[in-house]
């Protein structure tokens, strides 16, 4: 890969964030891609994840975010420039982070970015969230689940195949959970609404890359973010992939628009679109 800025070994560095249920695994295609780039790359697992339903069920999304905080700061103690990406629930992390810590993050990542649970293979009571934290929060549903549908948010059948075998025999360190539990799920909400609310608030530039059939998220995020992140937007939609942008088949593309983009801003010339 090569990208049209130098990056000094150890000057620039990127936090990766995975999403609700999911694993490092999702973003280690693009850790050693970046790496590849110059860029020190970092994987952070959040709290609660890689185990149980119990063990996520035990955390909430204060948690989930104070993993981050603690990874990003050890990460923006080696560096010079700190960058934050995330997929799905990670890139609402990334830019809370950025919300909180303005003067800590030199850029965003923003990949299959999941405000609202809205893509096409969603049932009907993902796009109503409101009904489920309201629920959630009267002690309903507790012990209920929405478990993951096909195409489990990947285009490519003998990647999906693989991932959906680990899911079902149970590896929850390699392939995440095979549902998201109502609590957890609400929790999720409560973050993303806490994020719409301070879009304004976020300075660092952004790179939004986004399936256009993305079974998941649909575009209407992307649109929102691009509306009112409070910081020059760089978008990119992806022709080939469903949800899971980082491992799916144009993850090459999104490492390569990642680097350059982020390279850019280590170089000084951050926000400047790409022609």
């Amino acid at each position: 890969m090569s990208v049209p800025y130098i990056v000094s070994p150890g000057s620039a560095g990127v936090l990766l964030i995975h999403g609700l249920t999911g694993t490092p695994n999702e973003m280690r295609f693009v850790a050693r891609g970046l790496k590849a780039a110059g860029f020190a790359a970092e994987c952070v697992r959040l709290a609660g994840h890689c185990g149980t339903e119990a063990d996520l069920l035990a955390t909430g999304w204060r948690d989930w975010f104070a993993s981050v905080e603690q990874a990003a700061g050890a990460l923006r103690k080696k560096v010079e420039r700190l960058f934050v990406a995330g997929l799905s629930m990670g890139s609402v992390l990334a830019m809370k982070y950025a919300i909180e810590h303005p003067d800590q993050v030199d850029g965003l990542g923003l990949y299959g970015t999941t405000l609202f649970y809205d893509g096409w293979s969603m049932p009907w009571y993902a796009r109503f969230s409101f009904l489920l934290s309201f629920a959630v929060g009267l002690g309903i549903g507790r012990e209920r689940r929405t478990m993951e549908a096909y195409p489990y948010g990947i285009k490519s059948a003998r990647l999906r195949q693989v991932i959906f075998g680990k899911m079902q025999a149970g590896d929850a360190e390699a392939a995440g959970l095979p549902g998201n539990p109502w609590p957890s799920l609400a929790q999720f909400y409560w973050l993303a609404r806490d994020v719409q609310r301070n879009l304004h608030r976020v300075r660092a530039p952004a790179i939004v890359i986004h399936a256009r059939e993305d079974d998941i998220s649909s575009l209407r995020n992307v649109c929102l973010i691009e509306r009112r992140l409070g910081a020059p937007v760089e978008t990119v939609i992806l022709a080939d992939s469903y949800h899971m942008v980082t491992i799916d088949q144009e993850k090459a593309t999104l490492v390569a628009r990642s680097a350059e983009f982020f390279a850019r801003i280590a170089a000084g010339a951050a926000g400047r679109p790409a022609q």
